[in-house]
């Protein structure tokens, strides 16, 4: 990669690690279902009506909307609101790697190698080791959640995968934006139902300067920025170039978690997250290595 694509690269990881913090601030205020509502409003209205539809049939469109960003949304800052801390969330959604695997060989009849299976099992002793171990800043709920949005967010990578086969290149930020257009309705609809409507005027009276910023930074910085410049780098290079990358977003992640939040981590749960991190990388750069 180019030197300036390098710093792109380092600039979306940033934007990815530090995401988690914004994602914090802003559920000090907003319940967790109408904070991903105003998320994908802000980063939709109004630079959709500046990017055509890609060329992907509705159906696949909306899966995928309703895949990456209302599931894994959903269950990501319910998980974080319940008890899951910034940090380590941004490590245990990774682990969508391993998921987005598994829907891949059920859809695409993918097989396995050697490293998936030796990145999985590290990666799983890592999680459980992290699951296992509670010391009053992680939950069960918000671990469980946290897994269910990876869960989520690798079914969204299939789909993505199958949404864009054989078509002809296309702006990837167009996607981002008309996917994420897919899960304004469905998110409003799930919050009045689920958090109600005097939630919201809880969140209206007491929605201040720093909430603003936090909901901006989700919408313009992680969501728009982010995937833009990542669109860009995928189009520049191969997938086995940038994808790596994804790696260092737990280590902003955690870094920034215990810096900005004062986010402490237990032996085990630093323990459970090297396993964790070991295993993504055996799992992505396995092949590369002389057994």
């Amino acid at each position: 990669m180019k030197r300036k694509d390098i710093l792109l690269a380092l600039l979306v990881v940033t934007a990815w690690g530090v995401n988690f913090i914004a994602i914090k601030v802003g559920l000090l205020v907003l319940p967790p279902l109408l904070l991903g509502a105003l998320r994908f409003l802000l980063a939709v209205v109004p630079i959709i009506f500046f990017l055509p539809r890609p060329p992907v049939a509705w159906k696949w469109l909306l899966t995928l909307g309703l895949c990456i960003n209302v599931g894994q949304f959903a269950f990501l800052f319910y998980g974080m609101k319940v008890g899951m801390p910034a940090g380590l969330a941004s490590l245990v959604l990774q682990s969508q790697a391993f998921f987005t695997l598994f829907f891949a060989i059920a859809w695409f009849h993918e097989s396995w190698c050697w490293n998936h299976i030796a990145g999985l099992l590290i990666a799983v002793g890592g999680m459980s080791v992290i699951g296992m171990n509670q010391d009053g800043n992680m939950t069960m709920a918000g671990f469980v959640f946290t897994l269910a949005a990876a869960v989520s967010w690798g079914l969204g990578n299939v789909v993505m995968r199958r949404t864009t086969l054989n078509l002809p290149p296309f702006s990837m930020l167009s996607l981002a934006v008309w996917a994420s257009a897919v899960a304004i309705v469905p998110l409003f609809i799930l919050s009045y139902c689920v958090e109600g409507i005097a939630s919201w005027r809880t969140a209206y009276q007491n929605f201040d300067g720093v909430t603003l910023c936090a909901v901006l930074y989700l919408s313009y910085i992680a969501t728009l920025g982010g995937y833009g410049l990542w669109g860009r780098l995928m189009s520049r290079y191969p997938a086995t170039v940038v994808a790596p990358w994804a790696l260092l977003v737990p280590i902003v992640g955690m870094s920034s978690a215990s810096f900005f939040l004062g986010e402490t981590f237990s032996l085990w749960q630093g323990l459970g997250s090297l396993g964790v991190m070991a295993g993504l990388l055996v799992h992505v750069f396995g092949q590369r290595w002389k057994l």
